[in-house]
């Protein structure tokens, strides 16, 4: 697995997920298998399916969380600049098309939620945006087609 770089908050987010999922979701699965091995044939009991189902997702997601942390490099945000885009940096950028003005946080892959404004480093647009400074323009392959974008802000 590759090695994952997250910030502390990043970090001790998926810490609390896999404490939730073993401390929390595992036992309630396991009381729904329980509950319907007690009902007699397991060989025609659609509960015991679904339950033992639910059992293997939830253990597969614990492995992969589990995968994420061991792999993970926390980011030391002391270390951070803002006179160049790298992760962690919050950019205001401008499409210089139509004047348009965005503003995200680059992130890790794990911390991606567009919601948030937060984008991966591994997309298209913070790819393009990264070592950049303010005033620089970048033309960056989108989906849609090519786009200019320059730098407005940077901040971290």
């Amino acid at each position: 697995m590759a090695v994952s770089y997250m910030t502390e908050e990043g970090y001790n987010k998926i810490l609390a997920e896999i404490n939730l999922l073993e401390t929390v979701k595992r036992p309630e699965i396991s009381h729904q298998i329980a509950e319907a091995r007690d009902k007699g044939d397991l060989s025609e009991n659609a509960e015991y399916d679904a339950a033992k189902e639910a059992q293997g997702i939830l253990e597969a997601k614990i492995a992969q969380l589990k995968g994420l942390i061991a792999n993970a490099r926390l980011i030391d945000e002391s270390q951070l600049r803002s006179d160049v885009v790298q992760i962690m940096s919050k950019v205001k950028i401008k499409n210089v098309k139509n004047n348009m003005v965005m503003s995200y946080t680059l992130v890790s892959d794990s911390e991606a939620n567009l919601r948030e404004n937060k984008i991966a480093v591994s997309t298209p647009i913070a790819k393009g945006l990264m070592g950049k400074k303010v005033g620089d323009v970048v033309d960056i392959k989108v989906p849609s087609g090519i786009v200019s974008y320059q730098v407005e802000e940077i901040s971290i």
